[in-house]
């Protein structure tokens, strides 16, 4: 059995739209992801590291801990050895509190690819592979978030090709999650229960394409 680490924020967490409730792990796209992977012939288990409002590199003036790039490297040492580290974030990259582009964002996950290739984990224990995923594109946010994510959606624009260019030159497997899922027309941020579905299957099978275990 091999080890993969998802590490990531709201969207992953299985946050249910307009509520503070959580889908269960089986609903979640970590859980559709782990199952899809193994109906298919490999052995993996997936853990889970999703944090509510953690940005890349940025921290949050109002809750503690939101930095992804803080405390990421014990994350590594302490779930080693792992086959490959799935990064998901960047869309509270865009909150209020922060006045980001795309290319700012990509930079943020490219300080994360490096934090994951030079962790202190044991010696003789391999480096994991690293899949980045961008985000679905946000909507126009609704309700709570309405104040939250104000002018977040220009400055989100193009963040998946900045993503894409960071992983292509960093050797990274990459997925867009907007080819396959759009976010919840309910609050226009987060994943309803069919998108996680989609996106968890999507997911799986474009990394057995890659024959990551190769």
């Amino acid at each position: 059995m091999q080890d993969i680490l998802i590490y990531s924020d709201s969207l992953t967490w299985g946050i249910i739209p307009h509520t503070r409730q959580r889908l269960n792990f089986s609903q979640r796209w970590p859980g559709v992801f782990e199952t899809f992977m193994n109906s298919h012939g490999s052995d993996i288990k997936v853990l889970e590291n999703c944090l509510n409002g953690r940005r890349t590199v940025w921290s949050d003036p109002y809750k503690e801990g939101r930095d992804g790039s803080q405390g990421f490297a014990q994350v590594l040492e302490m779930h080693a050895p792992l086959a490959l580290v799935v990064i998901m974030l960047g869309t509270n990259d865009f909150q209020v509190t922060h006045d980001n582009n795309a290319w700012m964002s990509a930079q943020g996950m490219l300080k994360l690819v490096n934090i994951v290739r030079s962790a202190p984990i044991e010696p003789g224990m391999p480096v994991p592979k690293i899949m980045i995923v961008a985000p679905p594109l946000m909507q126009e946010p609704k309700g709570p978030l309405v104040k939250k994510f104000a002018g977040a959606l220009p400055r989100s624009a193009g963040l998946a090709a900045e993503l894409q260019a960071i992983a292509e030159a960093q050797h990274c497997y990459f997925f867009d999650a907007a080819t396959v899922t759009s976010s919840s027309s309910v609050d226009g941020i987060h994943l309803d229960l069919q998108q996680h579905q989609v996106l968890g299957e999507a997911i799986a099978s474009a990394l057995l394409s890659f024959n990551y275990f190769t």
